[in-house]
């Protein structure tokens, strides 16, 4: 009884060995599922839709500017256009021509003693539509002093420099002037042709 239970266990192991071999040899045999590797799809950007602070702008004066006959004063306000279009996505949003206004924040005037002219100026604000949108930038100018011609008077004649003056500071028509746009301004692109007009908070 022994020898039959012991033959028993050992066909069991064999028969065990057996079926572990035929699992081995079925798992070497059977076909590996390919890896599958993730894809990204790239999505088309959206466009801006805000101009931001910050933004250059180019304009240009449009009319005179001039310390001559004491013409300018501390206040005055100055005419300028945009002369560079400022574009979004393709599609211009502020265009050339749009009106700006400055204003005179200094003057001096020529005197005596061979001093010079000098006049300084501040940017305020775009007119778009019935909208103002703030802008900042200064510019100036100033005449040329009459130092040299003080010296060579007072070298001559005591005093005559005293009659000796500088010339005026003039900024003319068409003058070049470097801007920024001041605040965010939000775009509403309706479609795929021209966006909508900024869009008022």
């Amino acid at each position: 009884m022994k020898r039959l239970v012991i033959s028993v266990g050992l066909f069991s192991l064999a028969t065990g060995s057996a079926t572990m071999a035929q699992a081995g040899a079925s798992a070497a045999t059977a076909p590996i599922a390919p890896q599958t590797t993730a894809t990204a799809t790239v999505l088309p950007s959206q466009p801006d839709t805000m101009i931001h602070v910050g933004t250059p702008i180019s304009l240009k004066l449009m009319e005179e500017v001039t310390t001559k006959e004491k013409r300018a004063r501390v206040g005055q306000r100055i005419n300028l256009q945009v002369s560079e279009a400022i574009e979004l996505a393709g599609h211009v949003v502020i265009p050339v021509g749009t009106p700006a206004v400055g204003e005179v924040t200094e003057v001096r005037y020529k005197g005596m003693w061979g001093k010079s002219g000098h006049v300084s100026a501040q940017v305020l604000y775009l007119r778009l539509g019935s909208r103002q949108i703030r802008i900042s930038g200064a510019f100036d100018e100033k005449g040329t002093t009459g130092t040299a011609g003080v010296v060579a008077s007072i070298a001559l004649v005591p005093l005559a420099g005293f009659f000796v003056t500088g010339t005026s500071a003039d900024l003319p028509v068409g003058m070049p002037v470097k801007a920024f746009i001041d605040e965010d301004l939000p775009v509403a692109f309706t479609g795929p042709a021209a966006p909508a007009p900024l869009a008022v908070p």
